[in-house]
């Protein structure tokens, strides 16, 4: 069956032609042209994922995004914006964005990125764990007591290794027990939350602790 998409933007030439690539992707699509719109179009039917641009007259993007997720909604969303920098993703990923992606864009990058996160939707396991989360090719740790996510500092081998355990949570990975041991210390100082456990004679394993049922 093929996936209907809900496209939120008010340029209306962005929001035609985006429209037409998606559909000759075979997307069934819908359009809203402002955030009201598109909260009207949610409480009648449902789709399978939402591009989102920031910017918009009226309500802005994150807000929308904020009461989406606040009403528990989690259909997946990938966020369109013409702000650079990595501090602008983080903003979106924060405020419960799947995928960030700047303007200007090619097609084919939008579809590849909207398959990912519908494909990725309908496996739990491949959420982060609370408190992380990647983008620009760096994590970054998000807490109750920090006003921004803050950049985790990896070496090269710790961030290879952290994205392998995390892609998706509970994949056990072969490392070297001090790329292992440098990397639980870093996500315990931070996320006391997760922990690196070994697996013995396969590998190593992320958990989050809060999430383990306790017996």
């Amino acid at each position: 069956m093929n996936k209907t998409i809900l496209i939120v933007d008010d340029d209306d030439m962005l929001r035609r032609s985006l429209t037409s690539g998606l559909r000759s992707d075979g997307f069934n699509v819908l359009s809203a042209n402002s955030a009201e719109n598109a909260q009207d179009i949610l409480t009648r039917i449902s789709v399978d994922a939402i591009i989102l641009d920031r910017m918009m007259t009226g309500m802005d993007g994150l807000t929308f995004l904020r009461n989406l997720r606040g009403a528990g909604n989690i259909t997946p969303v990938l966020m369109l914006t013409a702000l650079s920098g990595p501090e602008n993703a983080i903003a979106g990923l924060s405020d419960g964005a799947n995928d960030y992606l700047a303007k200007p864009f090619q097609m084919r990058e939008l579809v590849l990125r909207l398959n990912n996160i519908i494909r990725q939707s309908a496996s739990v396991g491949k959420k982060m764990p609370q408190g992380l989360i990647f983008t620009d090719n760096e994590f970054f740790v998000s807490t109750a007591l920090t006003q921004e996510p803050q950049l985790l500092a990896l070496s090269g081998e710790e961030k290879k290794l952290l994205q392998h355990l995390t892609s998706p949570l509970g994949n056990i990975v072969p490392a070297a027990p001090m790329v292992a041991k440098r990397l639980r210390n870093k996500l315990n100082l931070v996320l006391s939350h997760l922990d690196i456990i070994t697996i013995r004679g396969r590998g190593y394993k992320l958990i989050d602790k809060s999430a383990t049922p306790t017996t």
